[in-house]
């Protein structure tokens, strides 16, 4: 396995932002170089070790999407990806730095929405249907249990927050009083067509996609285009097919396992309070959150 990358560091290139998982440089003014890097972040915190391999994965899985579901594929909706060498774009000894882990993208305006979709009831969700009998303004029936999976797939967004804290669940009601609701209903129509047919293609491998998230921004034209990540383990649930029992979770192929040991983690002694200074990771946690990560990019390339 190739040496992990924490952090990027490409001199060639005016850097835009640092994200939790990706750094974002300029490629000229309409495209973004994207650079997934092995960092890894659980409660909005970024770990201080890398998880080595999972930057390359996460751009490989996001690709394989972006093949099935866009203008090459399905023809769902238009995507930010651009088709370019990202090795052409820096300088030759920054390539391995960019090497299979990077994608360039077209330059959009971010929307404040996280499109969510879920086929079952998991997570923040599921907490919420406990409260409310709902998720997100949408009532759902009565006596589903966790885990349960829904008569249809729901659209429940979430407000992107600010880097550290937490996306606040909002109703469609909320998206479309930010967006106006010809953005907002064509968001929802793209957001539900996108994880129907995930799911079905995910369901081949055996394996469940729960919920997911999307972003969507806007070009110059005002178009809206899909863009970050698709599908994969940081922003979907993926559950094994063969495991899943309605009322409890099976064991995610994503970062739940590192969700797990935090849960009884220390920092000086302490129990942790899931704010930085984050825990030092055990080998054998990061050798088994890569691993659940590299199971679920076998399982859907094999098909």
């Amino acid at each position: 396995m190739s040496k992990a990358l924490h952090t990027s560091e490409i001199h060639s290139l005016p850097l835009l932002a640092r994200g939790k998982v990706r750094d974002n440089y300029a490629v000229g003014q309409d495209r973004i170089l994207m650079v997934a890097s092995d960092r890894i972040s659980a409660f909005d915190v970024i770990m201080n070790e890398p998880i080595p391999g999972k930057g390359a994965l996460l751009t490989q899985m996001a690709l394989f999407w972006f093949d099935k579901l866009g203008p090459n594929g399905l023809n769902i909706c238009p995507n930010h990806l651009t088709g370019e060498d990202p090795t052409l774009v820096v300088s030759p000894a920054e390539r391995d730095q960019v090497l299979n882990r990077s994608m360039v993208v077209k330059r959009l305006k971010p929307l404040p929405i996280e499109a969510v979709v879920r086929g079952y009831l998991a997570g923040s969700g599921w907490a919420e249907y406990k409260q409310s009998q709902g998720v997100c303004g949408v009532l759902l029936p009565p006596n589903l249990k966790n885990a349960s999976k829904l008569n249809e797939p729901i659209f429940t967004p979430a407000a992107k927050a600010e880097m550290g804290e937490h996306d606040e669940n909002i109703t469609y009601e909320q998206v479309v009083n930010t967006v106006g609701k010809e953005l907002a209903d064509k968001i929802k129509d793209y957001s539900i067509k996108l994880y129907l047919a995930a799911r079905d293609i995910a369901a081949k491998s055996g394996i469940i996609i729960a919920d997911t998230k999307f972003e969507f921004g806007l070009d110059t034209n005002g178009n809206l285009i899909l863009m970050d990540e698709i599908l994969t383990p940081d922003s979907s649930r993926y559950w094994p097919a063969e495991l899943y029992v309605e009322g409890s979770n099976p064991p995610s192929f994503d970062k739940q396992f590192l969700r797990d040991w935090l849960e009884t983690a220390q920092v000086n002694g302490r129990p942790w309070q899931k704010t930085p200074p984050a825990p030092t990771l055990p080998t054998s946690v990061i050798k088994n959150t890569a691993e659940k990560y590299m199971e679920a990019w076998t399982r859907l390339s094999r098909g």
